[in-house]
């Protein structure tokens, strides 16, 4: 049985952080070696992803009003089925190219607001639809003509708790970047209380891996306390590992909320008139606890959704500096 003060510990995950200033942390830049960055980047960039792209949320995709995107430079349309069934196709009708996101949907079918071109489904000559996935948390696309790879019939999904049992949010941003630079500003996770101080703190890495290191081993181990307020803070143990070329997730794996996962997914968009490229950076947060209290807060997902999107996004608007500067830097060494 425990001790009134180890249910009073285990009721209560918020613990007093070191109270270090920010200039008096221990630094890391020696940790943070650029051979051991880039042999994880080089490692999860050679990984297969079956030609799989990740479009967005899955509530951005709603019965009855067609999505548009564009991903790897090819425009696309997205809907769904009165049953909820996805499909995604070109973005332009093979008539006279108008935009498909703009057409009137009736039952499975998409009407073209220019001429009435009905397309749905099973396709016509010159619009062939697309592999769409959804996964409960995100809308995925398969574009083998893009990927060039082995097509595999759905996403390499990463482990995560139920979608059904936990609380969702996805945040998307757009840099000028490339999908390796946000996967590497992920695999360095010794920026993280340096660059973003208003959100962790005490962060350690306990164990990164080699540059040889098995598949088994390719991962990276912290400690880090999610900050609450200047000396306050919830600490937890994670793992970042990359299931895939662009994706890279964080699971916690000891601490409150043990077992939610944070999924970062990096989706190259069409690039700048200039020819720099843009990238989509999607976050999907599937939060999970075994508290008894957890139910309440999905109950309450409509208010608790928003604060999470919030919080990401305030994390990278930081890391897409991050991702951007990384960019520019190779291309300038690139042009010299």
């Amino acid at each position: 049985m425990l001790k009134k003060a180890d249910r009073r510990d285990t009721a209560n995950p918020l613990r007093r952080l070191s109270g270090d200033e920010w200039a008096a942390m221990e630094p890391t830049w020696r940790d943070a070696k650029v051979g051991i960055i880039d042999a994880a980047l080089a490692r999860a960039t050679a990984r297969p992803s079956g030609n799989w792209y990740v479009v967005g949320a899955s509530r951005d995709v709603r019965t009855g009003t067609p999505f548009g995107t564009t991903v790897a430079g090819v425009e696309l349309v997205v809907w769904r089925s009165p049953d909820g069934t996805l499909h995604a196709g070109p973005g332009a009708c093979p008539h006279l190219g108008a935009d498909m996101s703009t057409a009137v949907q009736s039952g499975c079918e998409l009407i073209c607001r220019w001429h009435g071109l009905a397309l749905g489904p099973s396709g016509r000559a010159g619009w062939r639809t697309l592999p769409a996935h959804d996964d409960g948390a995100l809308v995925w696309v398969r574009l083998d003509a893009v990927g060039g790879e082995e097509p595999t019939s759905a996403p390499i999904l990463p482990e995560r708790p139920d979608v059904d049992a936990s609380v969702v949010a996805v945040a998307s941003m757009v840099g000028t970047c490339e999908p390796a630079d946000v996967i590497a500003n992920r695999l360095d996770p010794w920026h993280g209380a340096w660059f973003h101080p208003h959100s962790f703190a005490d962060l350690r890495v306990e164990r990164a891996p080699g540059r040889e290191a098995s598949e088994e081993d390719d991962h990276f181990d912290l400690k880090v306390a999610f900050r609450v307020s200047r000396n306050w803070g919830i600490p937890v143990r994670a793992r970042f590992t990359c299931p895939e070329p662009r994706t890279i997730v964080m699971h916690i794996t000891e601490g409150e909320g043990a077992g939610s996962v944070v999924e970062t997914h990096a989706t190259p968009l069409a690039p700048h008139p200039d020819g720099r490229p843009r990238t989509a950076v999607v976050e999907a947060t599937i939060a999970h606890s075994t508290r008894p209290g957890f139910a309440h807060a999905r109950r309450a997902q409509a208010l608790v959704r928003p604060v999470m999107e919030w919080t990401a996004k305030r994390l990278w608007n930081d890391d897409i500096e991050y991702a951007e500067r990384t960019y520019a830097v190779r291309a300038a060494r690139r042009r010299g």
